[in-house]
């Protein structure tokens, strides 16, 4: 623990993020720091709470409690709180593989399983965790470490999101030779081009690529296993695989006039702009631009707030984000007791730069788009909406009900439709043979990884469908356990 009486002497204080109608204008990252002293003093916050639920990540009532990870808060936060930010180091990269990504994109499951947020707020754990990996890299601690003898076994990765980067990570630790295959022009997956540059910057992402390849890995880009690398040569080129393609088939909206110009996914909204603002800070033009248009994202969640961020910053009339589902409450709701993930209404970078620049909340709650209209060059112009009433039936499941006479028309020349994925692409399962579960994902269980081919493992969004990057990162380091304890009959992987 930190402090004894830190939680109640010290009020929970978080860094200010950059003002918004400045930081509109650039690509930068958001978040600001705090000070050395300042960060001690909420390190000092974290409680003697005997039993602390922030690193359980358990499930309790259908819903998360604390970091799936494991992280070793309550020990990190008093080593940092004693000044000791080494060994706050060691602490935090044994559970987690990239502390420098979570810090950024994760909503941070930890603080709201905090105990200290019973009694007063949470400790400050993501910013916590974020000063300790950038004071490691700045002091030059991060630096390349080459296992010490080679197992002489070859693991191909294919896909390198965050699942895909852990368990390359961790297998190369254990003295395998790693390639990893990515069909994108750049490693990352979603890390590079799923997540906008101003909540995780590239530079971020290329510094720990550059220290994996140092270490070991070896990385392919442009290349998709199972068109420009025949699937069945893996069992030939190596000894196992582990399938972390991702969950990289969105979820569309078949309605009237579905066919139109300007009606996108939003992958392709943010991963066209990304590469055309590392490719050229945006001059080659390669993206779809909001500038000057009426834009409507459909969908709430961080994708869709991605999306609301990324058309301000290209300069967009207006913006309109529509979500079906109701709006969450302010505080937690009776079946949403501590230590399970607040359910509560937030407001994120996305909706707070909106309301700064046109003077409200973007988001229209049950709200779902009815059909588009388009002008006469077949252009999308205009979105017809209906709210929705949500309605028990007999067995107690709440569906959308369309209200009578709340039809509305909006205004739109670019609507993106951010409404989550519905599992992984059907190319390298397939030519595999791998079984798929009921929701069309690589089936393997949780813990073991292993699919129905033998030597063949599934991990992150591949094998649990759409999730955080911390749950990727979770499940990247358990299949790198099963596949070593494959290819050795045992492992030292946690």
């Amino acid at each position: 623990m930190g402090k004894p009486s830190g939680f109640m002497e010290c009020r929970r204080i978080l860094p200010s993020d950059r003002d918004p109608l400045k930081r509109i204008n650039d690509w930068n990252e958001i978040h600001k720091q705090l000070p050395e002293e300042e960060l001690k003093k909420q390190a000092g916050r974290c409680m003697d709470c005997g039993t602390p639920f922030c690193h359980t990540g358990m499930e309790l009532g259908g819903a998360i409690s604390g970091c799936p990870n494991h992280n070793l808060i309550p020990e990190v936060n008093d080593l940092v709180y004693r000044g000791l930010w080494q060994g706050a180091l060691a602490r935090l990269l044994k559970t987690n593989n990239f502390p420098e990504f979570t810090c950024r994109v994760c909503p941070a499951l930890c603080e709201g399983a905090c105990t200290a947020g019973l009694a007063t707020e949470p400790v400050t754990t993501r910013n916590i965790e974020c000063a300790v990996i950038e004071k490691a890299y700045d002091r030059g601690w991060m630096v390349p470490r080459t296992p010490a003898r080679r197992t002489g076994k070859k693991v191909a990765v294919v896909g390198s999101g965050p699942s895909g980067l852990a368990c390359a990570d961790q297998l190369n630790k254990a003295g395998h030779r790693v390639t990893v295959f990515e069909r994108a022009d750049r490693i990352g997956g979603l890390l590079m081009y799923g997540i906008p540059n101003m909540k995780l910057e590239k530079w971020v992402v290329q510094r720990r690529i550059n220290l994996m390849a140092a270490e070991g890995v070896n990385f392919v880009t442009g290349t998709e296993v199972g068109r420009d690398y025949p699937a069945g040569s893996l069992h030939k080129d190596f000894d196992a695989v582990v399938l972390c393609t991702g969950a990289t088939k969105p979820r569309d909206l078949p309605v009237e006039g579905r066919d139109l110009k300007g009606i996108y996914f939003a992958v392709e909204f943010l991963s066209a702009n990304t590469k055309s603002l590392l490719d050229s800070s945006l001059s080659d033009k390669k993206y779809i631009s909001a500038a000057g248009k009426d834009v409507i994202v459909i969908g709430g969640g961080d994708t869709g707030t991605d999306c609301v961020g990324t058309a301000l910053r290209h300069g967009c009339r207006s913006i309109n984000q529509l979500e079906i589902m109701p709006r969450l409450p302010f505080e937690r709701r009776e079946d949403n007791p501590w230590p399970q993930y607040p359910r509560i209404f937030k407001i994120d970078y996305g909706q707070e730069e909106a309301a700064v620049l046109f003077g409200n909340d973007p988001r229209r709650y049950c709200v779902t788009a009815r059909r588009f209209a388009g002008d006469d060059s077949g252009r999308v112009k205009e979105v017809y909406t209906v709210d929705v009433e949500w309605t028990a039936d007999n067995q107690g499941r709440f569906t959308p009900r369309e209200i009578p006479g709340s039809e509305k028309v909006r205004p739109a020349q670019l609507v993106l439709l951010a409404m989550g994925f519905t599992g992984p692409e059907n190319g390298i399962l397939e030519q595999l043979g791998v079984e798929r579960d009921e929701r069309s994902n690589a089936r393997a269980d949780y813990g073991d990884f292993a699919t129905n081919v033998r030597g063949v493992f599934a991990a992150g969004d591949t094998r649990r469908g759409q999730s955080l990057v911390v749950w990727a990162i979770n499940e990247g380091r358990g299949a790198a356990r099963e596949c070593d304890r494959y290819l050795m009959g045992g492992t030292n992987l946690v």
